[in-house]
């Protein structure tokens, strides 16, 4: 396997790439738990997830800056003069845009288990 070390690790399957899958994931959790912050994103994805798939701290925070900016979150400080927890919550516009990327992408999700289920069928002769 460490012939494979330095080489360009694409997130699979490349027909999402990695920033709409996360990007998708943090607007769902908005619209299922209301309020959080991004410490807590990262770890509700973390207990959901495991160690199958835990997105970077580098891509979560400006993404939700990106997010709040495009006007699909709404952010605000727990204490203003300290700086400490910037709370997110989802916007109309952002829970329309959440529903605009499900149906984008549902065909994506769908191609990629349809890929992986072929692949263990075939690696593994069913034996999974």
């Amino acid at each position: 396997m460490s012939k494979y070390k330095g080489k360009l690790n694409r997130q699979f399957p490349a027909k999402i790439s990695t920033t709409a899958f996360t990007s998708i994931y943090i607007l769902h959790l908005m619209d299922k738990y209301g309020k959080m912050y991004g410490q807590k994103i990262l770890d509700t994805i973390n207990q959901q997830m495991g160690t199958r798939w835990k997105p970077s701290r580098g891509m979560v925070y400006p993404l939700l800056r990106e997010m709040e900016e495009e006007g699909y979150l709404k952010a605000w400080w727990d204490e203003p003069d300290k700086r400490s927890i910037r709370y997110y919550r989802l916007t109309e516009e952002g829970a329309e845009h959440l529903e605009k990327m499900k149906i984008k992408y549902k065909s994506s999700f769908r191609e990629a288990r349809k890929i992986v289920d072929t692949a263990i069928e075939e690696i593994y002769d069913g034996q999974i």
